[in-house]
């Protein structure tokens, strides 16, 4: 059986493509955005995740943890990273919740099993499923077989990507894909990279690519303050995007800090701590600027 990674099941999802959608997210990406509001979607394996504020410190990890990982201090529960085996012994008997693995192996018949669960819902709505992430083509095999298996039920596919795989692997499964949620963050090269840990080269090559091949696709762009929401990468971003075949309108999607506290459950640092969320009015005027670019304009997913 073809299985793969995945971290969440999210149901009667609005903001995932038309209509009410069940998203499945996959646990690994190539790209390390400072600003990415789902932490645990980027590691390609298993993480302990531990909220502070849920342990009611009754110390039933410190027996369940075989390794001995886990120690007791005057603020709670302390985990050396370097013995733990996410073997998910803690999470277990945590009875508040406040240690959890993040992270399942699964099969392409479990996963769709939960899709079904829903298929009132998407014929009533023009739903479906979207495979988000983390980044779906990370994992080519279960990508592959989770869209074969739900266009076999005739079941609509999103697909939400970062665009960064080879070409081989987007050709692989395109035909199954009735739309490509694609986001598009920086145009600036280098500011890519130092903002996001790689190119943006071969992820501009691959928007190109679909769109000349007749795709549909929706180009989905976070707002991120200081990063790229200057008019100037603005003017780029809209130059690019009206360029292209088959694009009937972009998202402009709002930062916001709410994925923040998830560093600290991962024991991480946030990437981006001093910005604050952009105003009504500015996410307003960025769609006015980028609609002079004859591009339909959305705000939010």
């Amino acid at each position: 059986m073809t299985t793969g990674l995945i971290f969440d099941v999210k149901r009667y999802a609005i903001h995932d493509g038309p209509g009410i959608r069940t998203t499945v997210f996959f646990k690994g990406c190539p790209l390390a955005c400072r600003w990415c509001h789902n932490p645990e979607s980027q590691q390609a394996a298993p993480e302990l995740v531990f909220r502070r504020n849920r342990c009611i410190a009754c110390r039933a990890c410190l027996d369940a943890c075989v390794r001995g990982a886990i120690s007791w201090s005057e603020g709670g529960p302390e985990t050396d990273v370097s013995k733990c085996a996410r073997c998910g012994c803690c999470a277990a008997v945590c009875w508040a919740e406040a240690r959890q693995i993040a992270g399942r192996e699964t099969t392409v018949e479990e996963v769709i099993a939960e899709v079904e669960r829903d298929a009132a819902f998407y014929e009533r709505s023009g739903g479906g499923v979207t495979f988000s992430g983390g980044e779906p083509l990370a994992q080519i095999e279960f990508l592959d077989a989770l869209l074969r298996a739900s266009r076999s039920r005739g079941i609509h596919t999103a697909l939400d990507t970062c665009g960064l795989a080879p070409w081989d692997a987007i050709e692989r499964i395109r035909h199954n894909v009735d739309l490509f949620l694609y986001d598009l963050k920086i145009m600036d090269d280098s500011k890519h990279r130092e903002m996001t840990g790689e190119s943006n080269e071969r992820i501009l090559e691959n928007l190109r690519s679909l769109s000349r091949l007749g795709h549909e696709i929706r180009v989905r762009i976070p707002i991120i303050p200081g990063v790229n929401d200057n008019d100037d990468s603005l003017r780029a971003i809209g130059a690019f995007v009206s360029s292209l075949n088959s694009i009937p309108g972009i998202d402009i999607l709002p930062y916001n800090r709410m994925g923040a506290d998830k560093y600290a459950r991962l024991n991480r640092p946030y990437g981006l701590p001093d910005i604050r969320d952009l105003s009504d009015e500015r996410m307003a005027g960025i769609a006015l600027m980028l609609g002079l670019f004859g591009l339909r304009v959305k705000i939010g997913g």
